[in-house]
């Protein structure tokens, strides 16, 4: 995948949010026919479902604000004006997100390192959570 334009890293804020600016730059790969095709299986599930489920919308929703804007702005004052969570809801989607394969569970971690041994990242041991394999995947680390 060398032409592959990746989305931010999901360790990006927009609008309070941990993630979303992701998600938006994923549609909007989508809308544009540019999502790499191994992206398109999990779009609006995985970290994606996971937003829109803390935020209390639908991918339909959300796809829709996305189309019909042209910049990130927009998207955030969408997101301020209609989706009312506490800082505290969204620091804790923040830190389910940054977290997710750190957590004392085995399932979890062995899939990690399965995605890390496919990736050729095995020996990486500083890759300790999904968001850290994420990055690496796409060489921001």
């Amino acid at each position: 995948m060398e032409n592959t334009i990746y989305p931010r890293s999901p360790r990006e804020v927009m609008a309070g949010w941990t993630y979303l600016p992701r998600f938006v730059d994923k549609i909007r790969l989508h809308l544009a026919g540019k999502l790499p095709p191994d992206y398109q299986p999990n779009l609006c599930k995985g970290f994606d479902g996971a937003w829109l489920k803390a935020a209390g919308i639908t991918a339909e929703q959300f796809i829709e604000v996305v189309r019909n804007s042209i910049t990130d702005g927009e998207v955030a004052d969408w997101v301020a004006k209609n989706i009312a969570k506490s800082d505290a809801e969204k620091s804790a989607h923040r830190d389910a997100i940054l977290n997710h394969g750190k957590q004392d569970d085995s399932e979890l971690r062995a899939r990690l390192k399965m995605r890390k041994d496919e990736s050729g990242l095995g020996n990486r041991d500083e890759i300790q959570t999904f968001v850290d394999f994420i990055d690496a995947d796409e060489k921001r680390m």
